[in-house]
This record gives C-alpha cells, sequence and structure tokens, in this order.
C-alpha cells in the first residue's frame, strides 16, 4: 500500500464516521415527525447507524494501529488489521434493515412476522458463510464460501424484486414510487458487496479495494436508504396511512 492508497482508506473510513453519526442523531431526532406506527422503523434507522458508527471507530483504530504513514511511506507496525468489525457489525445491522423496510410496508401482523423472519434468517446467514471467505481462506476457498454466502443472498433479491414487489402494489398510490427506488437501492447497492468480495481474485488490491468498496457501499445501503425509510414514514403519515 502506497500513500494515495492509505490516504484513500484513511478519508474513506473518517467520511464514512462522520456520516453515520451525523445520520445516527437526525433519524432520532426525526421520530417526533411521524406518526407512532412508523417511530420504531425510525428508530431501527438510528440504531443501525449507530452500531456501525461504533464499529467504523474500531476499523478506523485498527487501521492507525496496524499501519503508519512517515515519510511518505506506509510502514505496518507488525499489528493485524481486524476486518472482523465488518461482520460483527452486518451480522446486527443487515437484519435490521430489512426489518425495518419491512415494517414501514406495515402489513398485517402475520405476514408481517413471516416476511420479517424469513428475510433477517436469510440475511444473517448470507453474512456467517461470507466471513470465512473474506477473513480465513483465499483461492479456491473463497469463491466456495461466495458461493455458498449467494445462496441466501439470492432468496433476499427474490423476495424483495416478487414478496415484497406485491406488497408495494397494496401500498397508497403517493408512496408507491418511494418503494420501488427503495426497494431497488437495496437490490443495486446490496449487490456491490459480492463484487467487492471477489475483487482481490479479479486482480486488485485486495486491502484499498475492500475497504474503500465496502465503505462506500455502507454510507449508500445503511444512511442513504434511512433517509428513503423516512421520507415514506412521513409521506404516509401525512395521509395517515
Amino acid at each position: 500500500m502506497n500513500n494515495v492508497e492509505f490516504n484513500l482508506v484513511y478519508n474513506a473510513i473518517s467520511f464514512a464516521i462522520a456520516a453515520f453519526g451525523a445520520s445516527t442523531i437526525f433519524f432520532l431526532l426525526q421520530r417526533s415527525q411521524v406518526s407512532p406506527a412508523y417511530k420504531t422503523a425510525l428508530t431501527l434507522s438510528s440504531l443501525v447507524c449507530l452500531i456501525t458508527t461504533y464499529h467504523y471507530l474500531r476499523i478506523f483504530e485498527s487501521f492507525n494501529n496496524a499501519y503508519l504513514l512517515k515519510n511518505g511511506l506506509v510502514i505496518e507496525s507488525g499489528m493485524q488489521f481486524n476486518n472482523a468489525y465488518r461482520y460483527v457489525d452486518w451480522l446486527l445491522t443487515v437484519p435490521l434493515l430489512l426489518l425495518e423496510f419491512v415494517l414501514i410496508l406495515r402489513l398485517p401482523h402475520f405476514e408481517t412476522y413471516k416476511k420479517g423472519f424469513t428475510l433477517v434468517a436469510a440475511s444473517a446467514l448470507m453474512v456467517l458463510l461470507g466471513y470465512p471467505g473474506e477473513t480465513l481462506t483465499i483461492g479456491f476457498a473463497k469463491i466456495i464460501w461466495w458461493i455458498l454466502a449467494m445462496i441466501p443472498f439470492s432468496y433476499i433479491l427474490y423476495e424483495m424484486i416478487y414478496g415484497v414487489g406485491m406488497s408495494i402494489k397494496t401500498q397508497p398510490g403517493i408512496v408507491q414510487p418511494l418503494f420501488k427506488k427503495t426497494r431497488l437501492l437495496i437490490i443495486l447497492s446490496w449487490s456491490f458487496y459480492p463484487l467487492v468480495y471477489i475483487l482481490p481474485l479479479l486482480g486488485f488490491s485486495a486491502f484499498v479495494s475492500i475497504q474503500v468498496g465496502y465503505t462506500f457501499v455502507d454510507i449508500i445501503a445503511k444512511s442513504v436508504f434511512g433517509i428513503l425509510i423516512y421520507i415514506i414514514a412521513q409521506r404516509k403519515s401525512e395521509i395517515g396511512a
């Protein structure tokens, strides 16, 4: 890693900490702007960003402990960079992201429970299967774990396109376009994660591409996603839906 790559990772993580910290406060304050039925969804948005802020602080700390920039040269300190913080974060936040999307739909209780449980379980399994390939294996073994993680990921995409797609049609017409944009954001942003996962196998600098790639997608998938959730909640509150 050269000094340009060092600064790129450093600044990306620093920006993410600021973005998630600000998002945490914003979503928490905006709970008063929506009806009680949607306060839980905004609480989850705030909780997701709070958890991620904490883990990015730990990632930042680990990065600064593992690498030093001195006289234009990047020096390895001998301490290992802990990439497991990302997977601990995803194990907690990815299920919550899907749950808040289900809650904002305000479906019948049984359907909310069913969709929430299956999506939460699939997302947790996806993260757990992705961890060994990211941190413990290389080469062909990494591809095997990637394929295994893609199974629950494919189910989530299917549910977003078809299962949740049918639920969106039951929403008030004024918010249906917003729901479709939010669903598209989930599909596109989440599809970048498996791409970043295999970038090292395609010849890209493993550490830099993973850290910058995951950081960028995290901001889109959590902060931007949360803003769309807030707008939907506000619109539905205004019409009493």
